[in-house]
């Protein structure tokens, strides 16, 4: 077994090379990153999160992550599709957060999106989980190299494609790839790392909401 982009910790388990040895960033990689995620709160969350996290690191996000869900009420999309310009100008003055304002303005503007989504689909988590790509798209064995390589793929273009034909901001390839990744539509854990099973044994458990 090739430990290669793996990391040994001090509990002695191998992990992913990209948690490091921050503590947040190990429990994230342990107990969220690559676990199938149907609930539309945090499905929302996630899409706004990985938008702010353009041209900055997943930590700087996660780190922040409790101060954007004061910001944001909780990423409740009926909450947030009612911000209007004073709730703009209170975010982009709140130091514990991103303050860029298309980012800000996209997070609002997509809450009403996912609103529709759920009018048509039942719940954005219906809607995002039919770009789950098939095995056929999927390398038989994930190392280091075939990872390194995927910074988007064929189902994380057609589900960017998708997202703004209906409005969506801030949704890229790149972008809608992050969010496969770490909402278990895809298990990018590496071959050899110690959460991959139980990464697996979740996938396999998980009902696809339909």
């Amino acid at each position: 077994m090739s430990t290669e982009g793996l990391r040994a910790h001090a509990d002695g388990a191998l992990r992913c090379w990209w948690c490091g040895d921050d503590p947040g960033y190990v429990a994230y990689h342990d107990e969220e990153w690559g676990r199938p995620v149907a609930d539309d709160v945090r499905l929302y969350e996630k899409l706004c999160l990985e938008g702010f996290q353009s041209g900055l690191s997943w930590l700087t996000i996660l780190r922040k992550r409790e101060a954007f869900r004061r910001a944001f009420a909780g990423f409740d999309p009926a909450k947030v599709a009612r911000f209007g310009a004073r709730d703009v100008e209170r975010l982009l003055g709140d130091a514990s957060i991103v303050r860029h304002r298309g980012k800000i303005e996209a997070a609002i503007h997509n809450a009403g999106r996912v609103l529709e989504l759920v009018e048509e689909h039942g719940s954005l988590s219906a809607f995002v989980w039919r770009f789950e790509p098939p095995a056929s798209e999927r390398p038989r064995e994930l190392s280091f190299a075939a990872l390194s390589k995927m910074g988007q793929t064929p189902a994380s273009a057609r589900l960017s494609k998708a997202l703004r034909a209906r409005g969506f901001r801030f949704v890229g390839p790149t972008t809608a790839y992050a969010f496969m990744q770490a909402m278990g539509l895809v298990d990018d854990h590496l071959g050899g790392c110690s959460v991959r099973p139980e990464v697996e044994a979740a996938r396999a458990a998980f009902a696809r909401p339909r």
